[in-house]
């Protein structure tokens, strides 16, 4: 198959690639086939395994008819996609066939009853599951329905949760759901016989949760609840560190225990937040596909640096946010971390200990250090490109790059408080999580004890008590997504 290179495409705020496609000339694209030859053209491009997937490989077909034969093997897009990735090494990339609501959870909007949760199982040993309210979102269906952080519910619709059905009870299409409440019971909970019907809707969560300032043991403490790392919202974000700065905190928490990640332009930002000291030098570095690097003539172009200034622009060019960062210089910061924290999330903690102290409260993050890009079905394979194909609304998210620090440390293994790190190796008690932001939240309650005494108590760790099966988040399109966006 002919390739041919086209030098239009800029991925935002980090370099310009030359993109390949197929030559479409020799013969045509059948029309049941379009989608299947924008997930082979889409991967073939971008994919960080490229090289590894010999139907990937740009000698594998001669001609389109041949790769119309290959296609046509297959019974639907997904099931071609997934055919064509490096599992298991590759356990983030997926594809959707509503690019709508990839780009509304990009922007903290999903489907939801405003309830995130995560779920377990039973201690006893069953296949039986149980859900626990880690928060709700505001004026959410939930939220109005008196739904709080530390509930229980162990059934929906009348049915009890195990791990066969979970997922058909809770993520279906189905918008309205009957939560039957349940008392924790030391992890094997029984019904109390009281129920909450809830409705989903489209639901914009703000991901700047929790700002405030903790006056604790003669010291400024500022405290962040921070959720998704969502370039829609890096206005409040740096107002947050506003706040913090003009209020002269001695101290930073950033609390990323049920953050999965999102944009890497926000991570890069969020870096030179919590430190201005290091502006212009390394804050990660990006490896992409073979082809991809060799298209690139600078080496820099494959590297992010910190900045002091916010430069947000649409696809088109045009200045969104234009504004200083609010930086505090801050020597050490402090994680909350647990299971559910990922991708962007690792990335700050990752790029950061090179240059200042980064410790840990919580339980064993992720360890997802790839990262991905939005793909449509065009020639260039964004919305904006030519040839855009609105006949059907497919898009990708395979994982295009692996991210480093400048020193080239990753922890594909995740991060362990006291481990990886220095820190506090502490789960949540479900049966009492506290109220977030407040004291009574144990592991905040532990931060801020390590900051004021330095010491690190001595807890009660369980991996039982924090290994979880799934969560609310996890059923977002975006999930535990890092990403990358294409600009003209």
């Amino acid at each position: 198959m002919k390739i041919q290179l086209f030098p239009k495409i800029i991925f935002v705020f980090i370099f310009s690639v030359f993109l390949v496609s197929c030559d479409k000339s020799e013969d045509g694209i059948p029309t049941d086939l379009e989608v299947e030859n924008f997930v082979w053209r889409g991967l073939n491009a971008f994919y960080l395994w490229q090289n590894d997937i010999p139907d990937l490989s740009d000698l594998r077909f001669s001609n389109q008819n041949q790769l119309n034969a290959y296609l046509e093997g297959y019974s639907s897009p997904e099931s071609l996609f997934e055919n064509l990735l490096n599992r298991p090494t590759d356990r983030f990339s997926w594809i959707v066939d509503d690019y709508v609501a990839l780009e509304n959870s990009f922007e903290g909007i999903n489907l939801s009853t405003g309830m995130e949760f995560g779920l377990k199982l039973y201690r006893d040993n069953s296949t039986n599951v149980y859900g626990y309210v880690r928060y709700v979102i505001p004026t959410s269906d939930a939220d109005i329905k008196g739904v709080t952080r530390g509930v229980i519910f162990n059934t929906v619709n009348g049915t009890q949760l195990t791990e066969s059905n979970y997922s058909s009870l809770l993520f279906s299409s189905t918008t309205l759901l009957e939560i039957g409440l349940a008392d924790y019971n030391n992890g094997i909970p029984t019904a109390n016989g009281t129920t909450i019907s809830l409705t989903k809707e489209l639901v914009t969560e703000y991901p700047v949760a929790i700002s405030k300032v903790l006056n604790e043991g003669g010291k400024k403490i500022g405290y962040l609840m921070y959720n998704q790392f969502s370039s829609s919202f890096d206005g409040e974000l740096n107002a947050a560190f506003g706040t913090f700065k003009s209020q002269l905190v001695d101290e930073l928490i950033i609390d990323l225990r049920y953050n999965g990640g999102g944009s890497v332009r926000t991570a890069t930002y969020l870096g030179g937040m919590i430190t201005g000291l290091f502006n212009g030098e390394i804050y990660s570095k990006e490896v992409w596909n073979s082809k991809v690097q060799a298209a690139s003539t600078d080496p820099t172009r494959f590297l992010n640096y910190f900045t002091d200034e916010i430069n947000n622009t649409d696809v088109n060019g045009n200045i969104i946010l234009q504004e200083p960062i609010n930086n505090l210089d801050l020597p050490t910061v402090y994680f909350i971390v647990s299971g559910s924290t990922a991708s962007a999330s690792e990335l700050v903690i990752n790029a950061l200990r090179p240059y200042i102290d980064v410790k840990l409260v919580g339980t064993k993050t992720v360890g997802k250090q790839v990262g991905s890009v939005t793909l449509y079905d065009s020639e260039s394979f964004t919305k904006e490109g030519a040839d855009f194909n609105t006949s059907h609304t497919y898009a990708m998210q395979p994982i295009v790059l692996k991210i480093s620090n400048k020193d080239d440390q990753d922890e594909i293994d995740g991060f362990t408080p006291g481990i990886t790190l220095p820190g506090i190796e502490l789960a949540e008690d479900y049966g009492d999580l506290g109220e977030l932001g407040e004291l009574s939240d144990p592991l905040l309650s532990a931060t801020v004890n390590y900051i004021t005494t330095g010491a690190k108590g001595i807890f009660k760790t369980n991996s039982q008590e924090y290994s979880e099966i799934f969560n609310s988040k996890l059923a977002t399109p975006t999930s535990n997504n890092m990403y990358v966006d294409f600009k003209k």
